[in-house]
């Protein structure tokens, strides 16, 4: 098992991962780090507890909203993630579509960190 060390908010944090993960999990990392560096510029230094389990509701939040439009996407075009590949062009426009709402979704939240 191999061990990286991932540094949020000036914080450095051992984490251990399986072998070959290493890149992926510093780069999860360094997503953390974004996140957590809009909040402390809009909420400021309110302590690393704080600013983690908002950091990860955020993040939850955008998993969440992503779940739901992939699944809304799955049941208008009548396929599962399973299903045939019957009507291609419209899952990708419902693709497209989603993508656009999604990074629309992104950019409202990073408005909001911005400007409280």
């Amino acid at each position: 098992m191999a061990q990286v060390d991932v540094s949020i908010n000036g914080r450095v944090y051992t984490v251990a991962c399986g072998d070959g993960e290493e890149t992926h999990l510093i780069e999860l990392g360094r997503m953390v780090d974004e996140r957590v560096s809009q909040l402390t510029g809009a909420v400021g230094q309110i302590g690393d507890a704080k600013l983690l389990v908002m950091a990860s509701l955020l993040i939850a939040d955008e998993m969440s909203d992503i779940s739901r439009q992939l699944a809304d996407m799955e049941s208008a075009s009548g396929n599962t993630p399973s299903g045939s590949n019957a009507g291609a062009d419209t899952d990708d426009e419902l693709i497209a579509q989603g993508l656009e709402n999604i990074a629309e979704r992104i950019e409202g939240i990073a408005d909001r960190l911005e400007h409280p």
